[in-house]
């Protein structure tokens, strides 16, 4: 599993301009089946997305399709977790 944080870099004020392609790319990930959670990081500091079933190697892929990333308004950075202990809701979850 993993937590990729995008965080606002240097081209912030372009994400207007790129939102709607952002968001095309974010239904994307969770149409796919990759995406479980996408939400802001508060306060205003970018967002992060939960990924599962997917390796590093093609999460790092769909990263770098991110519009936002490609027009520089995020950089993205990918923390791996490997759940131990989960609520019952969450087992899905575990490796």
């Amino acid at each position: 599993m993993y937590v990729a944080l995008l965080r606002f870099s240097a081209n912030k004020a372009a994400a207007a301009e790129h939102m709607a392609e952002h968001q095309n790319w974010i239904r994307k990930g969770v149409d796919d089946g990759v995406f479980l959670l996408v939400g802001s990081i508060q306060p205003g500091q970018g967002g992060a997305v939960l990924a599962t079933g997917i390796t590093l190697e093609d999460l790092q892929a769909r990263l770098a399709q991110d519009p936002f990333v490609v027009h520089d308004v995020v950089a993205a950075e990918v923390i791996e977790i490997a759940p131990n202990l989960t609520d019952p809701r969450l087992e899905f979850l575990k490796g």
